[in-house]
């Protein structure tokens, strides 16, 4: 695999790194249609164990079977697939060495009025699949925050150390924060930063409004004059929060909603300076041919051709 000198760029920038894990970085990076660019676009499929199986792929029930995602995420050239540990066990030797994956290692319920995740997975697990990465989510903001914390602080100590990568899912809710305040400017900031210092290489968070939750973190913002007024500028300064780019950072695709507002979201976090999208319901949800050619302008929007 020959590695083009922006990968080389981003790589520079995880110091502590073994070989090991720069290589599944490195593959991901290098993999897809996007492969070499610095852009990602990563397909998500924990939301069946989030939402439900009907909620999930009802509207498209070809995404019921497992070898569905694996086949959507080869056919459009993308950069990795993560999953749940059942689902990538029911194509991992189908779709062995096709596309990168990242085995989601904890899972939330709808079931559950706990703002918490139960670990699923673990890193045996992830290399027994042959994953370049494991993920994991954290809610900054939630009265088991700690204990998510400390799960991924262990997890992925062991999964560095075998040389996968780390990817950390950081979604404020829970406590104090409403919702409103799960995607305002300083609080997804801040969560972006958490997970930068828990040691994640790939960081996923929501795309911030201009919504300010905490009253300091607002004085500070605005006695600093932040730009935070248009979307491009709010990925800008979420990406300036994990070691001013040091980090890579992908942003989610969130509750569906229509083509047009996909694309101004995904212009707006490639004019930002964001790593690109990891991207789940909007893709799924739709006819296969649909999410291609979803799929398809958003990796032309990320090279620059659309």
């Amino acid at each position: 695999m020959k590695i083009t000198q922006k990968v080389k760029k981003i790589l520079v920038g995880y110091e502590a790194d073994n070989p090991g894990t720069k290589g599944n970085l490195a593959r991901i990076l290098m993999h897809g249609r996007l492969g070499g660019s610095g852009k990602l676009v990563i397909l998500p499929v924990d939301q069946g164990f989030e939402h439900g199986p009907a909620r999930s792929f009802a509207p498209n029930p070809a995404g019921y079977d497992p070898h569905y995602h694996y086949q959507l995420a080869v056919d459009a050239g993308l950069s990795a697939f993560a999953a749940p540990l059942g689902l990538l066990e029911a194509g991992a030797d189908t779709f062995a060495g096709a596309v990168p994956t990242i085995l989601k290692c904890n899972s939330a319920n709808s079931l559950s009025t706990n703002k918490d995740q139960a670990v699923t997975a673990s890193v045996g697990d992830a290399l027994r699949l042959g994953c370049a990465a494991i993920g994991f989510t954290i809610y900054p903001g939630s009265e088991d925050q700690y204990a998510l914390i400390e799960e991924i602080r262990e997890l992925a100590e062991e999964a560095k150390s075998c040389g996968l990568a780390v990817v950390i899912w950081s979604y404020p809710r829970g406590g104090i924060v409403t919702r409103e305040g799960e995607t305002a400017m300083d609080v997804c900031a801040y969560a972006a930063h958490m997970a930068a210092l828990l040691g994640a290489h790939i960081i996923k968070v929501k795309p911030p409004t201009e919504f300010m939750f905490l009253d300091a973190a607002s004085k500070v913002y605005n006695s600093q004059k932040i730009d935070v007024a248009i979307l491009k500028s709010r990925i800008n300064h979420v990406v300036q929060s994990c070691f001013a780019g040091r980090r890579i950072v992908v942003f989610s695709g969130g509750e569906a909603k229509d083509l047009e507002g996909i694309y101004d979201e995904v212009r707006a976090i490639r004019d930002g300076g964001g790593n690109g999208s990891i991207i789940g319901r909007n893709t799924f949800q739709r006819k296969r041919e649909d999410a291609l050619d979803m799929l398809n302008n958003i990796i032309k929007i990320y090279s620059g051709k659309m």
